[in-house]
């Protein structure tokens, strides 16, 4: 895994008092403390009188914030100080926010066949480009008229650039006019495929994708878009033509690999089966839906495996890219719509070593793929939109997944339940309720620390406990992301531009933070750019752009906690999960391993970081 630094984060809170955050890592001592220090001028001091063991963060309540000041770490194991950390600058005069901001350069609009489009910051990854031990954000832009692949007309074209947190460019990528721009088309990986040190990006291209220096993919001359009548069913869409996946390289985005994409979309009719409405379609809609995710296949290098169909012929394609070549690692194909493993895939998936054999499964929603690549199960609980994976029940061995199912028109009659929990190694239902029942929205999380494991939500039912019980006949404000930001263990509720809390007590919902200024993506999905644990200590940060998209702001809480884990970013699973959250429906990140009120154990990562790193 990639070898991250100390994630030293300072804010001003007012009041004359800064917050100072940093990770603990996974290589650590387990009797490590440490020692804040602030530099004004020429003049350092340490700021804590005995080294601190019990958490990650400190409040400095002495700072002269007319100037500047830089906080660094230094760890202290057996009574010696080791090296300090990279120092954080907090700048003079800076105003009391919990925020950072990182400035972007909008792609210049653009119009096509007549209509003119502008772009919007959507979604975004994290990984670390250049091998400094700290994260770039690597940020989709949207233009205004993206698509649905059910949807006909012209899209812009699909925008990726990474930026280093004080704003810097360091690329862009144009995916050119053979990529549509939407949702369900785009998931770019990035992530440190050949163990390097320094993250890729790897996605699907086409015919005229123009890289980083601008180097072109296959022929720019070629428009596989189809032209004819506005109000034909497959005007504006691309059916027809190569398609690839490329390689490219974290620091300049320059193409290193090229190769054909697997599997083609050909039939187009070959994509119909049980899921979602049991319909099918010949127009480019259901043969041109797309996932994506990292998954380390051999317990030691990650792959990247992309995923083509959800609602009937479900094809997953795993890739490897090692000394400097692309190859493909294996195949499934569920190859019919009779198929048990057909119909089974959602908007979104997750992956997790399911099995407890040092590898990693694809779960795509409602079946599970081996790491290698032959089926480990299928469930027949058929396509949904949302899906959680970890130790939902502590008392059930091992992982667990929370799914809500779609059940519409000629799907209604399989009544299929729209609600349901299984075993994640063996499939086995747990629970479900609701057959026949249409469920759009559903969360899995620990928000009452009165139940063990993680309570769910959507559908029928209201508040339910790892059984399926109702607890309550009310549910949260929001069926959407969840995220660790106050001081217990227990998950707050992250929608649109909020952080809430759920009161389990009055059975309400509390506002802890709105993002004034900010926006959500994706309309009525009113998910945020990313959250993650991109720095400070263990707890979440979130990514939201700003109305006018001219930055980014990342939001870091400054609640100081008496707890002290584990970056989260250092459990695999969750590091996974951050990965693969742009991909679709976006959904947020579970650890590998019970986080939650009344948690017994914090699995220490047993990872290996890069010999050539330079960290």
């Amino acid at each position: 895994m990639e070898n991250l630094d100390r994630g030293v984060v300072a804010v001003s809170i007012g009041e004359g008092k800064v917050y100072i955050g940093w990770r603990l890592l996974a290589n650590d001592p387990d009797a490590v403390s440490f020692n804040v220090y602030r530099t004004t001028g020429s003049i350092t001091v340490k700021l804590n009188q005995q080294a601190i063991s019990g958490s990650t963060n400190f409040i400095d309540t002495k700072a002269d914030q007319s100037k500047l000041n830089s906080y660094f770490i230094k760890p202290v194991v057996n009574g010696k100080e080791l090296l300090q950390s990279t120092p954080y600058i907090l700048p003079a005069n800076k105003p009391a926010q919990s925020y950072i901001s990182v400035p972007l350069q909008i792609p210049p609009p653009g119009e096509v066949m007549g209509s003119k489009y502008t772009y919007s910051a959507n979604d975004a990854s994290v990984a670390d480009l250049d091998g400094d031990g700290a994260y770039e954000i690597i940020l989709k832009w949207e233009p205004s008229n993206a698509k649905n692949p059910p949807q006909t007309g012209f899209t812009g074209n699909q925008v990726i650039d990474a930026y280093k947190m004080n704003g810097q460019l360091l690329w862009r990528i144009d995916l050119g006019k053979n990529i549509r721009s939407g949702a369900a088309y785009t998931q770019f990986m990035v992530y440190d495929l050949d163990g390097d040190g320094k993250a890729e990006m790897i996605c699907k291209t086409a015919d005229g994708t123009i890289d980083g220096k601008g180097n072109i993919v296959g022929d720019s001359t070629k428009d596989w878009r189809r032209y004819g009548d506005p109000q034909g069913n497959m005007y504006g869409k691309v059916a027809d033509g190569p398609e690839y996946i490329t390689v490219f390289d974290g620091v300049t985005g320059v193409i290193l690999a090229t190769a054909s994409y697997i599997t083609d979309r050909y039939p187009l009719n070959g994509w119909g089966g049980i899921g979602g409405n049991g319909g099918n379609d010949n127009t480019a809609s259901r043969s041109d839906r797309f996932t994506a995710c990292v998954a380390y296949l051999d317990g030691k290098l990650p792959s990247a495996v992309f995923v083509r169909g959800w609602y009937g012929r479900s094809v997953l394609a795993a890739w490897d890219w090692r000394n400097g070549k692309l190859t493909s690692r294996w195949v499934f194909d569920s190859k019919d719509k009779d198929n048990p493993y057909s119909g089974m895939g959602n908007h979104n998936l997750s992956v997790a070593d399911v099995d407890n054999d040092g590898k990693d499964e694809i779960c795509i929603g409602a079946m599970t793929v081996d790491d290698d690549g032959k089926g480990l199960y299928t469930t027949g609980l058929r396509h949904g939109d949302a899906i959680h994976l970890s130790d939902l029940d502590p008392s059930n061995p091992g992982l667990e997944v929370f799914g809500i199912h779609e059940n519409e028109e000629r799907t209604i009659a399989l009544n299929t339940p729209g609600v349901a929990q299984f075993d994640a190694r063996t499939g086995k239902v747990l629970f479900s309720l609701a057959p026949g029942v249409d469920v759009g929205r559903g969360v899995a999380a620990d928000i009452d620390p009165r139940y063990p494991g993680f309570e769910n939500w959507g559908g029928p039912g209201g508040l339910r406990d790892t059984k399926g019980k109702t607890i309550s006949n009310k549910t949260p404000s929001s069926a959407n992301f969840v995220i660790w930001w106050d001081d217990d263990l227990t998950r707050e509720l992250l929608d649109k531009n909020r952080i809430d809390k759920w009161d389990w007590n009055n059975d309400t919902t509390i506002n802890l933070l709105t993002a004034e200024g900010c926006v959500a993506n994706n309309g009525t999905k009113a998910t945020p750019c990313l959250s993650a644990d991109l720095f400070g200590d263990w707890r979440e940060e979130v990514i939201w752009r700003t109305a006018d998209n001219k930055e980014l702001r990342i939001y870091t809480t400054t609640i100081l906690s008496s707890k002290r884990f584990h970056t989260l970013m250092q459990d695999p699973q969750y590091r996974l999960s951050i990965a693969w959250q742009n991909t679709s429906y976006n959904q947020p990140p579970h650890t590998g391993f019970y986080f939650g009120e009344g948690m017994k154990e914090v699995r220490k990562p047993v990872i290996q970081f890069p010999q050539t790193s330079n960290k």
